[in-house]
């Protein structure tokens, strides 16, 4: 896989704005579900030009979701999917994610 195809998204939710600038630089991404801790670091060394020290990956249950339909409610889930939490090295940043 190339490293655009790896990497799908950052997360940039409350939780991980505050890994990212409080704790030791940790960035989280929604990832290729098939990619592995490697891969990942790899791909992140590649597009953003920083050294990664470790990477963490997790899978992400679909939650239950019910929505109004015709018939009644309708029960469905919403989708599964793969997140990293990459921490690089002292004194990095990621500049397209910080907004610099």
């Amino acid at each position: 896989m190339r490293a655009d195809q790896v990497i799908i998204e950052p997360v940039l939710s409350e939780k991980s704005n505050i890994a990212r600038e409080f704790e030791c630089k940790k960035y989280t991404f929604k990832v290729d579900p098939r990619a592995n801790k490697f891969e990942i670091m790899s791909a992140v060394k590649e597009l953003f030009k920083v050294n990664p020290i470790s990477c963490n990956v997790m899978n992400v249950a679909g939650k239950p979701k019910f929505s109004r339909g015709k018939g009644g409610y309708i029960k469905g889930y919403t989708a599964s999917w793969k997140k990293a939490i990459v921490t690089l090295s002292k004194g990095e940043v990621i500049n397209a994610i910080e907004g610099v």
